[in-house]
């Protein structure tokens, strides 16, 4: 049980000017994901009471007047007078920066939220804030707008239990969008919970009436299986844990029959989504400990495995929880400790070891696993040489078929993936050839979920949309050596459009996830009908259509186009590849983890999940990713 925790425990470093001016700073960005990171802020800080033993329920709601709650069962925030600021110490927690309990190493031992800004910012940036403490038998109530103090902190009540409750109303002065996605929060809480074993988080919405609970009492085995349930698997989840100096390192390894890695690593149950030095630490010890076995077991002669052959079809979960962790900037993405590498090399050495020593079948699976890789990737180096000398004939050693722009400035290029010969004449014509390539596609491209590597990266409309791009695959990925600032998919308005725009982004997705976390990933959105009244007018739904022909009454002189080549070239750039008046959507990944099993789902060989998972979200479809 931790130390007392009370007003001295609150130290100040500075205060809490310039979060209104420059919010992004604090939590990514204005839109969505910053929206949603107020969220996380609040709801870390009642993790933190968990990872303190204190704190055993959440609940979220997303109530009806656009406000989100958050409440806990913790100690409840501090209200005692703080002895430096003379006002309660609660009303120092949320109107300084830099101002909370985890600076004096006492009341938090391990933190997510170790900046202190976490529960100032969300209140900076709301134009209504309320928090009420419950302690010492009473409920405490204070409202703020906009970081300002509105009321005295006053008792409202008796209280049997402790805890705090934040609601807070997102300011639409700082954010382009005030509509919390429920969705985006159910993945975050789901995380939560697989890394707290024994907490309950419940997520309420009552605007679409829905409501969830999450809890976990196996953790990380149990997070393992779930990302790996529309996977054949290898073997039962691998699982050690170890403690010293009030840290952990907890890490669960399965295989898959598939060819995807997937690596995820936990600081303080904050997804570090950049990696940092515990996954590296992780990634040393797996390829030396699979390679040494090997070689002791005679499974391998000479050569070596590489790590990319080690971890094809391995998921694996790192979660650690330190004291001291040091993010790099505050959406906290990658972890910098320079020690943490060598302790999670250590504990996975001497875990992994002892594993497979005594399990021998599955240390062979593994192995045999690496094995397969590495012969793949000797084939698929070979087709890449072989792709890249026939493409040397081709001039400039891109693509034949590929119509370059002209310009050399990287960042105002476009390059337009379209299907089929037809609507990829017609992109040519309708260009504006200083700025936009067009590469066409023969047909639709592999599903990269079901092919190994070789067969992906033998075929030759693949190989030639890699060159195209110029940034390379996998370890080679260099993205300084992007050839365009935008890649966008363009493919019809109808079902078979949406497949070919799923097996490209599944494409980007395993192979070069990159560009769709730095942004260069759109989706052409073409019009589905064209009204002629006076002059043309193009809708991109149908209940754009009805709204418009309704406005116009112009229902004789409606068509619909049934695919891109059917527009002229005039048509084609006024409706979609004309900046000034086209509509591309941008391809987000919101949580790598959703992203992995939604992929899995929909282009693996599992039918039963796909079914379900169409089932409950068809209303809702969306390119969104």
């Amino acid at each position: 049980m931790p130390e007392k925790y009370d007003a001295s425990n609150i130290k100040v470093l500075e205060g809490l000017e310039g979060v209104r001016k420059r919010p992004a700073m604090y939590i990514g960005s204005t839109g969505k994901e910053g929206l949603h990171h107020l969220v996380y802020e609040i709801v870390d800080n009642s993790v933190d009471e968990a990872l303190a033993g204190v704190c055993t329920k959440i609940i979220v709601t997303i109530n009806a007047d656009g406000s989100v709650s958050v409440e806990d069962d913790g100690r409840g925030f501090p209200v005692d007078i703080h002895p430096i600021y003379k006002v309660p110490a609660v009303q120092v927690a949320l109107t300084k920066l830099h101002a909370g309990g985890k600076f004096d190493k006492k009341s938090y031992v391990i933190s997510g939220g170790l900046h202190g800004v976490g529960a100032s910012v969300v209140n900076a940036l709301s134009k209504k804030f309320i928090v009420e403490v419950k302690r010492d038998g009473k409920i405490y109530k204070q409202e703020y707008s906009r970081g300002d103090v509105k009321t005295k902190l006053e008792v409202i009540g008796k209280s049997e239990g402790t805890g705090t409750t934040v609601t807070f109303w997102p300011d639409e002065e700082i954010f382009s969008t005030l509509d919390f996605d429920y969705k985006v929060l159910e993945t975050r809480f789901r995380e939560i919970t697989f890394l707290n074993p024994g907490l309950k988080i419940t997520l309420t919405d009552e605007k679409k009436n829905k409501k969830e609970e999450f809890f976990s009492a196996g953790g990380l085995i149990e997070f393992v299986k779930w990302m790996n349930e529309s996977k054949e698997v290898l073997h039962k989840p691998i699982y050690f844990k170890k403690d010293f100096d009030h840290s952990v390192v907890e890490v669960a390894i399965q295989y898959n029959s598939g060819y995807q890695e997937n690596i995820f690593g936990f600081v303080n149950t904050i997804n570090t989504v950049e990696g940092g030095t515990h996954v590296f630490g992780f990634k040393t010890a797996l390829t030396r400990v699979i390679n040494d076995y090997a070689k002791k077991k005679a499974l391998l002669k000479d050569e070596s495995l590489s790590g990319d052959d080690v971890r094809e079809g391995l998921t694996a979960i790192i979660s650690i929880k330190i004291p001291d962790p040091q993010f790099e900037g505050q959406t906290k993405t990658k972890l910098g400790n320079s020690e943490v590498k060598g302790w999670v090399d250590s504990v996975v050495t001497t875990f992994l070891s002892e594993f497979f020593e005594e399990n021998p079948i599955i240390a062979k699976k593994v192995v045999s696993k690496g094995v397969d890789a590495a012969k793949a990737r000797l084939a698929a180096k070979k087709a890449k040489e072989l792709v890249r000398r026939k493409n040397a004939f081709s001039f400039g050693g891109l693509p034949g078929k590929l119509a370059d722009c002209s310009t050399k400035k990287m960042e105002d290029t476009e390059l337009y993936l379209v299907e089929g010969e037809s609507a990829g004449g017609s992109a040519k014509m309708a260009r504006n050839k200083e700025i936009q390539a067009i590469l066409p596609m023969r047909g639709k491209i592999l599903n990269v979920e079901k092919a190994n590597p070789i067969k992906a990266l033998s075929s030759e409309e693949i190989a030639n949309l890699i060159t195209a791009i110029g940034t390379g695959v996998g370890e080679q990925f260099n993205l300084e050596k992007i050839r365009y600032r935008k890649i966008i998919i363009m493919s019809d308005a109808d079902v078979d459009g949406e497949h070919i725009k799923t097996l490209f982004l599944t494409f980007f997705f395993r192979f070069m996830r990159p560009l769709i976390e730095n942004g260069n990933i759109y989706v052409a959105l073409p019009p589905l009908y064209r009204i002629r009244k006076k002059k043309d007018h193009y809708v991109y739904s149908d209940e754009e259509l009805k709204r418009a022909v309704d406005k116009l009454g112009a229902s004789a002189n409606v068509t619909r186009f049934k695919g891109l080549g059917e527009m002229s070239a005039v048509q084609l750039w006024d409706t979609t590849m004309n900046p000034k008046t086209r509509k591309i959507k941008k391809i987000f990944i919101e949580d790598a983890v959703e992203a992995d099993r939604v992929f899995s789902m929909l282009m693996g060989d599992d039918v039963a999940p796909r079914r379900q998972f169409i089932s409950e979200n068809a209303k809702e479809a969306q390119l969104d990713i």
